[in-house]
């Protein structure tokens, strides 16, 4: 359980970026009060949950009636997590967060930010999304989606603390420093997402091998 959640933690913490989220808010928020920083902070992220709590449970139910497998939705779900970690080595992610937010600062009727582009799709973006399917599609028993749950209440709650405390974290922290953990997170995420790949091919393609492997050579050969 203790590995699942861990694994869980970081595989959600590095898709959605607290720190990265936090000097975009700070940025989107500067002329509101302390009080409207911290009620589109809470607003932001009990939006983000509820849209994450919906792909969690009726995800699978989608991919059905769509008539997608889990399998591919695995390797599709890595090769997108996998684009996102390439974007965040590179910073590519963080330069089209600053340009999406830029476009909503200037836009003089967009008060609340905490729906756009905070709660989607900067928290509950298509990584995030894609990530929490593939975890309840994965751990499909109750006790393994809890744990899921939990670990991604926790990177919730962070992410709170991350906007509650923007000013100060991104003063604290400084731009270099927050573009080396950037990458840093990026490589781990670029890890995760092979893996997730790897398990998506393995499952689609063994029981091919398999059943290839018992046909006798002759046959085979024609």
């Amino acid at each position: 359980m203790l590995e699942l959640f861990v694994s869980a933690f970081i595989t959600f913490f590095v898709v959605i970026d607290p720190p990265g989220c936090a000097p975009i808010y700070a940025s989107l928020t500067s002329d509101a009060s302390a009080k409207l920083r911290r009620d589109m902070a809470i607003r932001a992220i009990g939006i983000a949950a509820l849209i994450l709590a919906i792909f969690a449970l009726f995800g699978n139910n989608l991919l059905n009636a769509l008539g997608i497998t889990l399998d591919a939705f695995r390797i599709a779900g890595g090769i997108m997590l996998f684009i996102i970690a390439l974007e965040m080595v590179f910073e590519k992610r963080t330069e089209r967060r600053e340009s999406r937010a830029q476009a909503v600062a200037d836009d003089d009727e967009a008060e609340d930010v905490s729906v756009f582009p905070m709660a989607m799709p900067m928290i509950a973006g298509p990584g995030s999304i894609a990530t929490i399917m593939l975890l309840f599609s994965q751990y499909e028993k109750l006790e393994d989606q809890l744990v899921i749950g939990g670990a991604l209440l926790s990177v919730l709650l962070l992410t709170l603390f991350a906007l509650l405390a923007a000013g100060p974290l991104l003063k604290l922290v400084g731009q270099k420093v927050e573009a080396v953990i950037t990458r840093l997170l990026g490589v781990i995420l670029a890890a995760l997402a092979a893996q997730f790949i790897i398990d998506g091919l393995i499952a689609s393609f063994l029981p091919v091998l398999q059943n290839a492997s018992e046909v006798p050579l002759a046959v085979l050969l024609g």
